[in-house]
């Protein structure tokens, strides 16, 4: 039988859940969740996407997902992708890791997106220690949210935090409340906040995606002063940079697939590609003089 087509936009806000196949854990332990929380930081750069909430327990794990203009089959295929990698060379395994397809829910108001994060934040519950100390749990993101901390550097805390108005310590009380009988709850529990939002926030501002691949190149060679030429130049190492850094805008802002930018670019084959892609993730997380370029272009735009 047939799978479904995944529902999806490009300004959707997601509930997803991944769980590992029977008879394995998904994170035998804390190196495992390290190591995908470390993956969704590098395809938060690779895809400009946002985390709102998440939760890791052993066997399964949760993530609200913005997508912020981008493709959620692209993300997650990449993330699980990766980590199956992974997981499979530590282990001596082969075979699949996840079950199935990764799940996902759109969150469709603000009252859905307050109760799923609740429910997400509880799931620690049954673990020993943590039934009435779901804070202190290192694999959700509920103690970021209450501490104001962001150990992983994945959490996007400003759209949840709005809407719940977590600067007021008695609006935290409520939620804690909220977190930890939410296993009793259902998505139609009128929750009460001070700050009261009941619509779905669609004036959040969302990425474009459809940028020109001139439009990149164009940007790339005048932020690195270097000739435009040279992004069609194959074998020289001096080509390297300028090459990296726009195969990487273009799979980010044009939405470009691989096949289409060896089209644009020429000569270039698909692997190749996706190796240009993570060279120019590399130099943007460590050369300084790169490390804005993201924004920089978004604000040239």
């Amino acid at each position: 039988m047939p799978r479904c087509a995944r529902v999806k936009t490009e300004d959707s806000i997601f509930h997803i859940m991944i769980r590992s196949i029977s008879e394995i854990n998904l994170f035998n332990d804390d190196e495992d969740k390290l190591k995908y929380f470390s993956l969704i930081k590098k395809y938060i750069l690779k895809f400009q996407f946002k985390v709102y909430a998440y939760c890791l327990m052993d066997n399964h794990g949760h993530l609200i997902i913005d997508v912020n203009g981008g493709d959620i089959s692209r993300i997650m295929h990449s993330i699980n992708f990766s980590y199956a990698q992974y997981y499979n060379r530590k282990y001596k395994r082969h075979g699949h890791v996840f079950q199935d397809r990764f799940k996902s829910r759109i969150v469709n108001d603000d009252k859905y997106l307050i109760v799923l994060s609740a429910y997400i934040h509880n799931n620690p519950k049954d673990i020993p220690g943590y039934r009435n100390n779901l804070i202190n749990y290192r694999f959700s993101s509920l103690k970021e949210y209450v501490k104001g901390t962001n150990e992983f550097e994945i959490l996007d805390k400003s759209f949840l935090e709005d809407i719940l108005n977590l600067g007021n310590r008695k609006n935290i009380k409520s939620y804690l409340s909220l977190v930890y009988k939410s296993d009793t709850i259902n998505e139609e529990l009128d929750v009460e906040f001070e700050k009261k939002n009941c619509e779905y926030r669609s004036e959040r501002k969302i990425l474009a995606r459809d940028y020109t691949p001139e439009k990149v190149i164009n940007f790339v060679a005048d932020y690195i002063q270097c000739d435009k030429r040279k992004v069609r130049i194959k074998y020289d190492k001096s080509c390297i940079e300028i090459r990296a850094l726009c195969v990487f805008l273009m799979r980010c802002f044009c939405n470009y697939t691989q096949k289409q930018i060896c089209s644009v670019i020429g000569n270039l084959t698909q692997s190749r590609v996706s190796k240009l892609s993570s060279i120019g993730i590399d130099i943007i997380l460590n050369t300084e003089k790169y490390s804005s370029i993201i924004d920089d272009f978004i604000k040239s735009a």
